[in-house]
């Protein structure tokens, strides 16, 4: 059984440049294939997103531009971290519950998940969750 000590902060590689920075997700900084890359923008002031775990997916979430917490929960216990910088990124194993909250103006979002999106893979109902 995972708990909220299997997520982790990941520091992304961060080329500098004068031009403008780079950094990249791949293989070497994720441990899955990555499946499907999404990105959550316009999110309204005071409204929240996630609200459910996974069974098998694994995602990891990067704030590409300002930032939002994310509430993690293992059934027993709970954390919440906040990203507000590009080259981080938060690795969400499954079977954790999470919310993301507290969007600034103008934040993205970016997930990027081991697998392609399925239905039966979401738990979305906490009370279901916490008997899992």
């Amino acid at each position: 059984m995972k708990t909220i000590n299997d997520v982790r902060i990941v520091e992304l590689p961060k080329i500098k440049d004068p031009r403008g920075n780079l950094s990249v997700i791949e293989k070497e900084v994720i441990p899955f294939d990555m499946k499907r890359v999404y990105y959550l923008y316009d999110v309204p002031s005071g409204s929240s997103r996630g609200g459910h775990a996974h069974i098998e997916q694994k995602e990891f979430l990067v704030a590409l531009s300002g930032s939002f917490d994310v509430l993690l929960d293992d059934g027993n216990n709970k954390k919440v971290v906040s990203l507000n910088k590009p080259d981080f990124g938060l690795l969400i194993v499954e079977g954790i519950w999470r919310e993301l909250n507290n969007f600034s103006a103008g934040s993205v979002c970016l997930v990027v998940s081991s697998d392609v999106f399925l239905e039966e893979d979401y738990i979305r109902d906490y009370n279901k969750f916490l008997k899992a």
